[in-house]
């Protein structure tokens, strides 16, 4: 029963049909964000909490969410469709697991199976990387291959083909933030060094600009503004690698879009200006780049969007 319950229905239906009654959460580090749609894929409403660490604490605030979007809604619980969850961690779709999500304070959690028999519903379980891209893809109306880059604390991309996720075969795909650039590079979490992640993420940025904090992304543009040349030195660090991360993304997988996410895209202009200037310079000194038009795939996904609320909703059928 359980098991049914968390693998869900299967369906061939495009992205933005038959999407009536479909819940998705976004269980962020700091934030949940919940969305029901609407026949079309559209958000008939939505719910924002904060994130309480611990694996019960997560099952309690994603219950908590069901709800209130029930009551919202004018919904009984029973009468929603599905549900569908994006957390970060590793995922096992298959037995709704999650592990190693260490920002919520998660070693192991069977998510789907606790919820599903909290909610009644049938649960999916999705990377929130993956989720985020498969919103992307639908809220911005892009069709064919797309990449999007998760800058944030750590680094990876989600990949959509013609509106459903490449996993690859072990469920890897995307994870170019532990592709090793420079051996001699810092240390990175997952063992090696010089992973791209040491060089584009919120976690590099901590490491070039010490004086930011804990959370410096959300002081670097101050600080350059005042004359800081460490933070400034740092920011083009991080755009230089962000670059390098849609060069390696069109040279892999040749997506038409790549879209920048996460929570360094609330570095805004600034941050774009630089990607662009950055490929640019690149695609000056190089006919082949230059082909490529690498700065013109690039969009920024919106500060408010709910990518990643939306596209749990409909991973679980992806």
């Amino acid at each position: 029963m359980i098991a049914d319950l968390v693998a869900g229905p299967r369906s061939e239906e495009p992205l933005g049909r038959g999407l009536e009654g479909r819940i998705g959460i976004d269980i962020g580090g700091t934030k949940t964000e919940a969305v029901a749609l609407d026949a079309e894929g559209r958000i008939e409403s939505s719910v924002t909490v904060p994130t309480v660490r611990g694996a019960d604490a997560v099952v309690a605030t994603s219950e908590t969410v069901v709800a209130a979007l029930a009551e919202r809604t004018g919904r009984r619980i029973g009468e929603f469709v599905s549900v569908g969850v994006g957390i970060p961690g590793q995922v096992d779709r298959e037995g709704g697991l999650v592990s190693h999500a260490v920002n919520l304070g998660v070693t192991s959690l069977a998510l789907g199976p606790a919820l599903a028999e909290r909610t009644g519903l049938p649960v999916s379980i999705d990377n929130d990387v993956t989720a985020a891209a498969l919103g992307a893809a639908h809220l911005m109306g892009l069709t064919g291959t797309m990449a999007y880059l998760n800058l944030g604390t750590g680094l990876a991309a989600g990949i959509v083909v013609d509106g459903r996720p490449w996993r690859g075969a072990r469920g890897v795909a995307g994870e170019i933030g532990h592709l090793p650039v420079d051996p001699l590079g810092r240390p990175c979490p997952c063992g090696q060094r010089g992973c791209l992640e040491t060089v584009a993420s919120g976690s590099a940025l901590r490491s070039s600009w010490p004086a930011g904090g804990d959370h410096p992304g959300r002081r670097i543009l101050a600080a350059i503004a005042e004359g800081d040349d460490e933070a400034r030195a740092a920011f083009e660090h991080l755009v230089a690698g962000a670059a390098a991360c849609v060069r390696l993304l069109a040279l892999s997988v040749d997506p038409e879009t790549v879209v920048v996410g996460g929570g360094l895209r609330l570095l805004g202009a600034p941050l774009e200006d630089g990607l662009r200037s950055k490929l640019d310079g690149w695609a000056a000194g190089s006919p082949f780049l230059a082909a490529l038009g690498l700065s013109e795939r690039v969009r920024m996904l919106a500060a408010d969007s709910p990518a990643a609320a939306v596209g749990a909703a409909f991973a679980g059928e992806r």
